[in-house]
């Protein structure tokens, strides 16, 4: 599947595995969330489709009911979530979202 990135810095980390980007400043403390992001896109590029993300239950693949966006968990068990947008010749990956509230997290 042909991935873009929306931002620098998620191209950035993917590659380098760090950014200096202040956005992703806290998420680049966090090995195991680094590792998991780096693991996520690497499995969006094998990939053919977006429906083949289904096969692997760990990254909880939704598209999301009022946004044009989808999402997949980049940690099994954690609330992060990378959210990116389905096109005809790929996806385009926006952002990843560090809300600790989702889900009904209260922590």
């Amino acid at each position: 599947m042909k991935i873009t990135f929306k931002d620098e810095a998620l191209s950035e980390l993917y590659e380098t595995g760090k950014t200096k980007d202040r956005k992703y400043k806290q998420l680049c403390k966090n090995k195991k969330l680094v590792d998991g992001y780096i693991r996520a896109v690497s499995i969006m590029y094998r990939t053919e489709t977006t429906r083949e993300l289904h096969e692997y239950s760990f990254l909880h693949y939704e598209r999301l009911t009022h946004d044009p966006r989808s999402s997949i968990r980049i940690v099994n068990g954690k609330v992060e979530r990378l959210l990116f947008t389905e096109t005809e010749d790929g996806v385009e990956v926006e952002l990843i979202e560090i809300d600790s509230t989702h889900y009904g997290n209260k922590k």
